[in-house]
């Protein structure tokens, strides 16, 4: 049934005409009837001047019909057509429908102050006009008709208002939900996004350590296979624990995109130092570690983060050094723990964390370690030392301030 009255849905324009119709008849056959209800009533027959009234009855319904397009002259027609009919001393009646329809046409598809601003004018003018019309009118109390139309002039004009208020409203919350909703589309953009450069540098952190303590240990294990069978048994367990570790590290890195049945994988924090250091030693670094102890509770952002520096640190000497002795010092002040990572240089040679040895070229890792401070508003400085070797430094805030992705 709706879709049916959907198909026969009339254009404005039809809408228009119609309403034109009915008002137009409405004014004619009315005032007709209205006169001859009322045979005593000495007043100027519609027919008189030319059929004058009959004229002005018929332009003040008729031209509601392209009230929507021009809604300012519809208010005029209308409204010089109801001062001339009743300056003329034509029959009283229901002459003045178009006139309402105009004020409220004009008010209702207006831009709010300056139609209210013109209706209030041409109100105010017809006013003047039906009263100085209605100052002989016989019985006295017909004037009651003067301040009807009056106040229904005003009516029309304020319920055309509270129309177009109404439209304003429904058409700012329309626009405002969809701001919500194209906010809300790029903030959960701005998310995914996030957290696929979360997940990116995760994975980037994990793999490059443990490849990088694999081809040490390869590299030793086909070095020594023959000659010392059991450091090749060490370095092949090695390998096997890293790569053991790195899956599972992965696991639980990538286990964000889909259910697993796993259990969950502790993630790297500041726990998992002392086996980073070994792991490291199992390369051939000679490492110290110095941590102090820690404040009560440190936010898994920052301890996440202060381990992942170590580890690329770190890994950078494996990498670009090769076996050498290095330094990792954690202090915790009262709001920031600052992290220190120092190696001594190739033992042969020249290099440091920076150089590029061993076929490995520049990679993204002081970029990535540099992008994850700034993440949680710290700061990081990597570079050369003076007497030989290289060295990270970190501080980074407890209370972090900037935007966590991980």
């Amino acid at each position: 049934m709706v879709d049916r009255l959907s198909a026969v849905r009339l254009p404005a324009w039809a809408w228009d005409l119609l309403l034109a119709v009915f008002v137009t008849v409405m004014q004619v056959q009315g005032t007709v009837s209205r006169v001859a209800g009322e045979p005593d009533v000495v007043l100027r027959p519609l027919a008189d001047l030319g059929h004058l009234g009959y004229v002005l009855l018929v332009v003040g319904g008729a031209v509601v019909v392209v009230r929507r397009r021009w809604p300012v002259a519809v208010f005029v027609v209308s409204g010089s057509a109801s001062a001339l009919y009743y300056a003329f001393d034509f029959p009283d009646g229901p002459g003045w429908l178009g006139l309402f329809v105009a004020l409220y046409t004009l008010t209702a598809l207006g831009d709010g102050r300056r139609r209210l601003v013109v209706a209030g004018a041409g109100i105010a003018v017809l006013a003047v006009c039906w009263l100085v019309a209605g100052a002989d009118v016989q019985p006295r109390a017909a004037i009651g008709w003067v301040f009807f139309r009056v106040g229904a002039s005003v009516m029309s004009a304020a319920v055309g208002e509270s129309v177009r208020s109404r439209r304003v409203i429904a058409a700012q919350a329309l626009a405002r939900a969809e701001a919500a909703e194209r906010d809300r589309e790029r903030e959960a953009r701005a998310r995914v996004d996030a957290e696929r450069l979360r997940i990116a540098r995760e994975v980037h952190d994990t793999v490059a350590h443990a490849i990088a303590i694999i081809n040490v240990q390869s590299g030793v294990t086909a070095h020594v296979l023959d000659r010392r069978p059991e450091r090749a048994r060490e370095a092949l367990q090695v390998i096997e624990r890293t790569s053991s570790r790195a899956l599972r590290e992965m696991r639980a890195i990538l286990g964000v995109l889909r259910d697993d049945d796993d259990g969950p994988v502790p993630y790297p924090g500041l726990g998992q130092v002392d086996e980073l250091a070994a792991k490291a030693r199992a390369a051939g670094l000679e490492v110290d570690v110095s941590v102090t102890s820690s404040p009560p509770s440190v936010p898994s952002a920052v301890g996440g983060a202060v381990y992942r520096i170590l580890q690329e640190s770190i890994t950078n000497v494996i990498r670009h050094v090769g076996p050498t002795r290095v330094t990792v010092a954690v202090r915790f002040g009262g709001d920031a723990v600052a992290v220190r990572v120092a190696d001594e240089g190739a033992r042969t040679g020249t290099g440091g964390a920076g150089a590029v040895v061993d076929g490995f070229g520049p990679g993204r890792g002081i970029v990535g370690m540099r992008e994850r401070c700034a993440l949680l508003g710290g700061q990081l400085d990597a570079g050369p030392l003076p007497g030989g070797g290289f060295a990270v430094t970190a501080r980074l805030p407890l209370a972090p301030t900037g935007s966590v992705t991980g």
